[in-house]
């Protein structure tokens, strides 16, 4: 799991983040990641280790800057890092300022053979410039 975890924390540093890694999950459960950018957003559901299915919604709020036309991209994968299903996720309400702003999508039906998975949350950045990249990821149980 290990090697898993530096693939996912090595996906995070491209996208500008810096993640640590919690070393001492319950053995069911995957390690939560730290992220600098979490500032920028806050996750509602899924929470960290929940158990999740499927369609999934999930919904938090997010400042102004982490969208672009109004919405950012939501992905989840399993374990083994294989997108099970992505979703544009929408800002309910005006998108357009530096302030925190709800948000919602709902992913697509899905399956999976695994027990564990990853929620990642990405900070949409058309211009692709490095700095302004970021990303979260929540661990989720099947």
């Amino acid at each position: 799991m290990t090697a898993r975890l530096s693939l996912i924390a090595s996906l995070l540093a491209l996208t500008g983040c810096e993640p640590s890694l919690d070393p001492s999950p319950p053995s069911a459960e995957l390690p939560e990641l730290t992220i600098p950018c979490t500032d920028d957003i806050q996750v509602i559901s899924p929470q960290v280790n929940s158990t999740i299915s499927s369609p999934l919604t999930v919904t938090g709020q997010a400042r102004g800057t982490w969208y672009f036309e109004a919405s950012f991209p939501v992905r989840l994968f399993d374990v083994d890092m294989n997108e099970l299903a992505v979703a544009p996720a929408q800002a309910q309400g005006d998108w357009m300022k530096e302030e925190f702003v709800p948000f919602e999508a709902t992913l697509p039906a899905f399956t999976t053979d695994g027990p564990l998975g990853y929620v990642f949350f990405q900070k949409d950045n058309p211009s692709d410039e490095g700095d302004l990249s970021c990303s979260i990821v929540v661990p989720v149980q099947f």
